[in-house]
């Protein structure tokens, strides 16, 4: 690993996968996404050599394999390694039961957002192909999440395992919640509601669902904990179920690719790169 070069961070995730190369000091240099099997490779041929890749994959063996033929066409033995959960790094302290059966998607993820926001308590919502919540403490303790069918795949799950009922993919669904958007005669109320056809009453229910389970647990966590608790959210349909949250929220899209940062730098430090 060079000493001063910039980090490759690469987020595996489910549907696509996320990158980004970011200076040794912290500063963005490039980033990108890709979907997966769509047989595009991202476009690292005019950036400057990484002095090692970092990745967090919960996609599969056929995706790291993927990966790592990317990464070493465009830099050939550069090092590229695969996070994991792990007991304790970069101050966030693991709860699980089996601190390695944590996603590590999940674990970079708070990494990130315990640096974000430091000082205080958090659940962290995460809608990706799952739902994921995770409650961590000011300290950095995680304490426990929650894993929850995301909002695409509970949709589809409908269509797929029913008879009568249609099967939604997620651009179908946000034109119908962006139609009853603009169509609202209630200015004041926000996001989806009864609907009047199944396709609606589909998309609506799923919606709708996803922020139930996320305010519940954000209230839960609150009066369990007597301490304000920010909520969090990010991950692709995020958008969505921010429309029909009620409750104070804030996006922030990078966690894990922002925790996958702090963790190279970690390591480059205790190696003295």
């Amino acid at each position: 690993m060079t000493r001063g070069a910039p980090h490759l961070l690469i987020d595996a995730g489910n549907s696509r996968v996320k990158w980004a190369l970011v200076a040794a000091d912290g500063a963005q240099i490039a980033a990108g996404a890709l979907a997966h099997g769509d047989g595009d490779s991202p476009e690292w041929s005019k950036l400057p050599a990484p002095g090692g890749a970092w990745l967090s994959n919960v996609a599969g063996d056929a995706v790291a394999a993927r990966i790592a033929e990317l990464v070493h066409t465009q830099w050939p033995g550069l090092p590229l390694t695969t996070i994991r959960a792990r007991e304790r790094q970069c101050g966030v302290t693991n709860s699980y039961t089996t601190p390695h059966a944590l996603g590590s998607d999940r674990w970079a993820g708070m990494i990130g957002a315990h640096a974000a926001f430091p000082g205080e308590h958090l659940l962290i919502a995460t809608f990706g192909t799952a739902t994921t919540l995770e409650a961590l403490r000011a300290d950095g303790c995680f304490v426990g999440g929650l894993i929850a069918p995301g909002w695409s795949l509970m949709m589809r799950s409908l269509g797929e395992h029913t008879a009568q009922l249609p099967t939604l993919d997620a651009d179908a669904a946000r034109g119908l919640l962006d139609d009853d958007a603009r169509g609202t005669r209630d200015a004041a109320r926000r996001g989806p509601s009864f609907a009047t056809d199944t396709p609606r009453s589909l998309s609506a229910g799923c919606t709708l669902a996803q922020a139930g389970l996320v305010e519940r647990m954000w209230r839960d966590l609150q009066d369990e904990w007597q301490v304000p608790v920010r909520l969090v959210i990010g991950g692709g349909a995020a958008d969505e179920v921010a429309s029909a949250l009620k409750v104070p929220h804030t996006r922030h899209d990078s966690l894990v690719l922002s925790g996958l940062a702090l963790i190279a730098s970690e390591r480059a430090s205790h190696h003295g790169a």
